[in-house]
């Protein structure tokens, strides 16, 4: 059903293959996309960390909230919004 593709890789620009059985994982899992990289430029994004993206040596800005169930000071890796509870880690972690 599957047969291996030749796809170039969108960081440096060298030939790589999907594999057959890479792709029947992809469909697996319903993954929509093909892969964009290599192995190798996969590799090194994640051993970066993704760092140079944000331009903040890979360190979130976080931001000061109230927690919706203790009341206690926190704070999160996201804009908060008036329209969703905020909780500290402890309280997110009963509820999950």
């Amino acid at each position: 059903m599957f047969e291996d593709k030749t796809l170039i890789c969108k960081e440096c620009g060298s030939e790589f293959t999907f594999t057959a059985g890479e792709q029947e994982f992809y469909a697996e899992k319903g993954f929509q996309n093909e892969p964009a990289r290599c192995k190798g430029c996969r590799d090194q994004r994640k051993a970066n960390g993704r760092r140079t993206a944000g331009g903040n040596g890979g360190r979130r800005e976080m931001h000061d909230a109230i927690c919706a169930e203790c009341g206690v000071p926190t704070q999160v890796p996201f804009e908060p919004k008036n329209d969703r509870p905020i909780y500290c880690s402890d309280c997110y972690q009963a509820r999950r």
